[in-house]
């Protein structure tokens, strides 16, 4: 029987709010500003591991996971992701734990080689579907991987997860100057639908089929970005369009509210397929190349992810320095 749709709230921590104390005893150790933050999340990931340790245990480790990702300065870097996700991987020692991987080109091969060992992996800062069918594939051979080395596969679980809203943030301008105006606010939830339906194939294939005899789990499909970043659409927009059966979304504490407020909890992810493939069928037609447009997204992605992070590591370093 299939599991209902699951809405997870993400968790968000301001760094601003570390206690000097804790950063004073981590600023008298040896060690980098991005190994204090690293011994820091790790503290923060083992305790959220544990308080919904009893969420995995009731689902029989199908929900109650925790994520903590890479450096976004590794996003590029294959062995240099693969040798911090197991480390972060050893760190934490938690069965619902994931480590989160960018879905880049480098990140593939990392992708396939951390599940082959055994590592729960959250592909994070997806916006393609020829890169989801990469990712895709990346998972189930490293299961295959792993089976040909007479390991278990039945305790493996990951996610891909799709940055829904930002798609739409950069090309609505274009559908405008195109003429495709009433196609704005669309072609996120369209892309969503088609990857949902390749999912679904996929995942019912013969060669998925033979893992799944093995115990295998279905990497199931998480949206992320899913607050409206435009005021003249619905504010729970990307949430009632993507509910479908063994999906995640990862929700804004003021998208939730709205939600439970105003939102309606319908089945909507299968509806009008046909409708979607048309609409990216005009988008080619009009000669806006949605593939270019996802790889842009992909880099400024990273991007952000990094300037982020160093804002973090300079938090970090002012606080070290208050703490002495």
């Amino acid at each position: 029987m299939a599991h209902s749709p699951i809405i997870v709230l993400r968790s968000l921590k301001s760094w601003d709010m570390v206690s000097a104390s804790s950063l004073a005893a981590f600023a008298k150790q040896k060690g980098s500003n991005d190994d204090t933050f690293l011994s820091l999340a790790v503290k923060d990931i083992k305790r959220a591991a544990d308080f919904f340790k009893s969420v995995f245990e009731e689902t029989n480790g199908y929900d109650g996971f925790v994520s903590i990702e890479v450096s976004p300065h590794l996003a590029h870097n294959t062995e240099g992701t693969i040798k911090q996700a197991r480390e972060l991987w050893n760190a934490i020692n938690r069965k619902n734990v994931m480590i989160k991987i960018p879905g880049t080109a480098e990140g593939l091969p990392a992708i396939r080689k951390c599940i082959s060992e055994g590592i729960n992996i959250n592909i994070t800062l997806l916006f393609g579907l020829p890169r989801y069918k990469q990712v895709i594939d990346a998972y189930i051979s490293g299961l295959e991987d792993r089976v040909k080395a007479n390991q278990p596969i039945d305790q493996i679980a990951s996610v891909a997860s799709f940055f829904l809203s930002r798609i739409d943030v950069l090309i609505d301008p274009l559908l405008e100057q195109k003429g495709l105006a009433n196609l704005k606010g669309e072609v996120a939830i369209a892309s969503a639908k088609k990857a949902y339906e390749m999912y679904k194939v996929v995942f019912n294939s013969e060669r998925f089929k033979t893992l799944e005899t093995k115990g295998a789990k279905r990497q199931r499909v998480l949206w992320a970005s899913t607050s409206s970043k435009d005021p003249s659409f619905s504010d729970v927009k990307y949430v009632e369009a993507l509910i479908g059966a063994e999906t995640i979304n990862t929700i804004p504490i003021e998208t939730l509210k709205a939600f439970n407020d105003h939102g309606r909890a319908e089945s909507h992810l299968e509806d009008n397929l046909d409708k979607a493939t048309r609409l990216l069928t005009q988008l080619k037609e009009k000669g806006i190349d949605i593939n270019t447009i996802t790889q842009t997204l992909e880099h400024e992605g990273i991007e952000k992810f990094k300037m982020a992070y160093d804002k973090l590591l300079a938090a970090i370093e002012k606080q070290k320095q208050v703490a002495y």
